[in-house]
């Protein structure tokens, strides 16, 4: 089809299937579920498996996965030419996989574990394991050609976290126009966000100085410092302290902080922030995806209201598994 036939066909397609999802207010009935057989047929059509729960559970997020990738396949494969920038999109679960394949090699694993499959988007030759060398060779994650030690494998991760965000940055800058405009400011909200959470996670849970949390948070260009359109605003919050209220009452993103109790012991809650930003996100990229039906960025809008939604149905799958409440998980 050409952009414009494809464009429509998209949109039409991609509302049928959010009309479905289990987002916004609908989520609810995923955290309805009593059991997990219970929250099976709310998500595919087939029938429950007979498994054992621990096997249901995990059956229940692989498949799901699946599901939001095929379905995104489907909608790229409209398009004779996809923007680079979709087709990004869905390799991050390339990048996901390294990590899980590296780590199972580092643990003396044969057999490869489960992962996600994009072909024929895959950047990976999956065909050449148990060789992360092969696997990796002549593509733009070839620097990672090795079985790492245990003890490198978080800074691997995080090279490869980094690497992801500037190459989707890197691809949004091909657009032109208000369609770049658009898509570069999704992502740089989502991803300052990301950076922002990050910050509070390293203080709050690693107890990480501020050199050791800027060496891990991603930047367009670290040179560019406070004036970064990803990492300028977490550098903002870096030297706030994370228990005093008073330093926290007035950042322009107050109002995703967990609230306060007066005459109570307070500190920021980062799952309360990401969790509050979600939300306000994902309202933002719906309203913008019905706003604009026949832009690229409709698709983009599309993938993050579809990952969010994979989002809750792992958390729905955690809480019956461990048999909690969802607040908790």
């Amino acid at each position: 089809m050409d952009t414009s036939s494809a464009s429509s066909y998209v949109y039409a397609k991609a509302s049928g299937i959010l009309a479905r999802s289990y987002t916004g207010e609908r989520a609810a009935k995923l955290f309805g579920a009593q059991k997990l057989s219970d929250l099976w047929p709310l998500i595919f059509t087939e029938e429950v498996p007979a498994v054992p729960e621990i096997l249901l559970a995990k059956t229940i997020e692989q498949k799901a996965a699946q599901k939001f990738i095929l379905e995104y396949k489907k909608l790229l494969a409209a398009y004779d030419k996809p923007a680079q920038v979709l087709v990004d999109l869905l390799q991050y679960f390339d990048y996901e996989n390294l990590k899980s394949l590296g780590a199972a090699l580092a643990a003396g694993q044969k057999q490869m574990p489960a992962l996600r499959q994009i072909a024929p988007y895959n950047i990976l030759n999956y065909g050449a394991w148990p060789s992360i060398q092969k696997m990796t060779q002549d593509t733009e994650l070839e620097w990672y050609n090795h079985v790492p030690e245990v003890s490198e494998q978080q800074q691997l991760d995080t090279e490869l976290d980094l690497q992801f965000i500037e190459r989707l940055w890197s691809s949004s800058q091909e657009l032109m126009g208000e369609e770049r405009k658009m898509v570069q400011s999704l992502i740089g909200e989502r991803y300052t966000m990301r950076n922002i959470v990050w910050v509070l996670r390293l203080k709050l849970y690693y107890g990480m100085d501020k050199n050791q949390i800027v060496q891990r948070l991603a930047f367009l260009n670290p040179q560019n410092g406070r004036a970064d359109p990803l990492g300028g605003e977490a550098l903002d919050i870096i030297d706030k302290d994370v228990n005093n209220w008073d330093d926290w009452k007035d950042w322009k993103r107050a109002r995703f902080l967990n609230p306060r109790e007066e005459g109570s012991l307070w500190s920021v809650d980062p799952r309360w922030v990401e969790e509050s930003f979600e939300k306000e996100f994902i309202k933002k990229a719906t309203k913008k995806f019905h706003a604009n039906p026949c832009a690229l960025s409709s698709l983009l809008c599309w993938y993050f209201i579809k990952a969010k939604e994979l989002d809750y149905i792992r958390m729905a799958t955690e809480a019956l598994r461990l048999n909690v409440k969802v607040q908790e998980i």
